[in-house]
């Protein structure tokens, strides 16, 4: 039991600590299982479901304020609608597509193979957009075109493939359609709200059978509590150190673990 309460404990902060950066949590996560051997049967889908439900908490606490502002604002300010008519247009091509593809998501592409190398091609990716001479049109991530929204959404959807990263596919793809990099970073917190609130559902509802078998609840409870503190920890940094410093450390984090882990699967580990 000790060493499980470990296990979920290290499970939380990978979950934490990963999912709002641009280097992919559930990436991270299946590479923790694979090698460490973190994916016997006390840690089944409910668990992975609740621990990521600790960051997307997270996240919202952060946000409370300004969410219920825009709630309010939704009968007064023509702006307010405005913005959340481009988060729900965002989140619309995601939606349509992990419903579709769900299937083949999880049965093909779940594959250390595909998350090492998708590890090494995002993180040259993230360097060569790091390093463009671009010059940014929007400062300010409420105000982005509606056909920029959708842009950044149908990107996003490149994340269903474990490795990619959901926060890292959003912030290239509005940096490419002209943001600056801490409001391109800023509207991947917001798109994570419906795509992982949405995310959490569907899994949820997949894996209802072992809620109700009942997974071990202290397990669980280790689980939430580190992703949400690691995660509060992320949302509240992660905007200051990107403006100063752009994303080479998680472009270089990506390469390094990607081609580690790809020599290790070579050598049959």
């Amino acid at each position: 039991m000790h060493l499980d309460v470990i296990k979920a404990a290290f499970l939380g902060v990978v979950e934490g600590l990963t999912e709002f950066i641009p280097v992919s949590s559930t990436g991270h996560l299946l590479l923790v299982g694979h090698f460490l051997g973190f994916d016997d049967e006390a840690f089944g889908k409910s668990f992975d479901v609740l621990i990521q439900l600790g960051a997307i908490l997270a996240l919202l606490s952060i946000y409370f304020g300004r969410l219920w502002r825009l709630l309010l604002g939704l009968f007064t300010d023509r702006e307010a609608r405005r913005f959340v008519a481009g988060v729900l247009i965002a989140f619309l091509p995601a939606m349509v597509i992990g419903a579709l593809a769900y299937g083949i998501i999880k049965n093909v592409l779940f594959n250390v193979w595909i998350v090492c190398t998708m590890f090494v091609v995002g993180g040259f990716v993230l360097l060569w957009v790091d390093r463009l001479k671009l010059d940014p049109r929007y400062h300010d991530a409420t105000k982005f075109s509606l056909p920029m929204y959708f842009g950044i959404g149908v990107i996003q959807c490149l994340s269903m493939v474990p490795g990619v990263s959901r926060s890292g596919a959003s912030i290239v793809g509005a940096m490419l359609f002209g943001a600056d990099k801490r409001a391109a970073t800023e509207f991947s917190f917001w798109l994570a709200m419906p795509t992982m609130v949405g995310a959490f559902a569907y899994e949820a509802f997949k894996n209802r059978h072992e809620f109700a078998a009942g997974n071990d609840a202290l397990l669980i409870a280790v689980g939430f509590a580190v992703s949400f503190v690691c995660g509060w920890f992320v949302v509240k940094t992660l905007l200051g150190y990107v403006s100063r410093h752009g994303f080479a450390l998680f472009a270089w984090w990506r390469i390094v673990v990607g081609a580690l882990g790809l020599i290790a699967l070579a050598l049959g580990f």
